[in-house]
């Protein structure tokens, strides 16, 4: 039996929590670095398990290169590979990419599509992925994603009982309103990143932990 009670009170901490970020960060903006689209769900697919700054020393010069999506299609898998090799599962994100151009190149005339379940068509896009690029390059917001910080402070503000990304993604969902749903992500990376980071710390007196006190206690691991 679900515990009535205990809903509502995530539901409030959610809330609050939203508040907070949206005072904090009104203008959700990735700080990953792009000038094409395309290039940004190269990113976004080059970050999964490392930092967006790794990230943007790697593209800084990969994407004087390649640009749009025909550029990614036609790269050389072997010589793709080396140049992303700095990052964690090269290989793997590599042949990602590549396929992921060739499909958006064939099926969508080499744009972006605007729609989620389309995005998880491409090699390497999940949900979180998806949801991030169509509300970085379109204002588009049909789902919350969810990466490290997200979960970790959703386990910490105890707004989920799940440890899957896309599980917590859709409790937070039904804890926040559509309208700011836009806020979540790039606001607790923000936080997690400048204020909160994840190693274990005196955080009593940080914004969101005088929210709830209790998740000074809570330290939740990366994975």
């Amino acid at each position: 039996m679900r515990n009535k009670k205990a809903e509502d009170n995530r539901a409030n901490r959610a809330g609050n929590i939203v508040a907070y970020l949206k005072k904090a960060y009104p203008k959700p903006k990735s700080e990953l670095a792009y000038k094409t689209p395309f290039q940004f769900v190269v990113a976004v697919i080059l970050s999964a398990q490392c930092t967006d700054r790794a990230v943007n020393r790697l593209t800084e010069g990969l994407f004087k290169k390649y640009k749009t999506a025909s550029d990614f299609a036609r790269a050389v898998p072997a010589t793709f590979q080396k140049e992303i090799s700095t990052i964690p599962f090269f290989r793997n994100k590599a042949k990602h990419i590549i396929l992921s151009a060739k499909k958006v190149c064939s099926d969508f005339d080499g744009g972006i599509p605007k729609e989620a379940n389309l995005l998880q068509t491409l090699p390497g896009v999940g949900y979180k992925t998806a949801h991030v690029v169509l509300g970085e390059l379109f204002d588009i917001w049909e789902g919350i994603p969810t990466d490290t910080h997200v979960r970790r402070f959703a386990m910490r503000f105890n707004l989920t009982n799940n440890t899957n990304l896309t599980k917590i993604s859709k409790d937070l969902e039904a804890l926040i309103p559509k309208k700011n749903w836009k806020y979540v992500n790039n606001g607790l990376i923000l936080y997690g990143r400048y204020v909160c980071p994840a190693r274990k710390h005196d955080c009593t007196k940080h914004p969101l932990t005088k929210l709830w006190p209790k998740s000074a206690t809570r330290w939740i691991g990366a994975k």
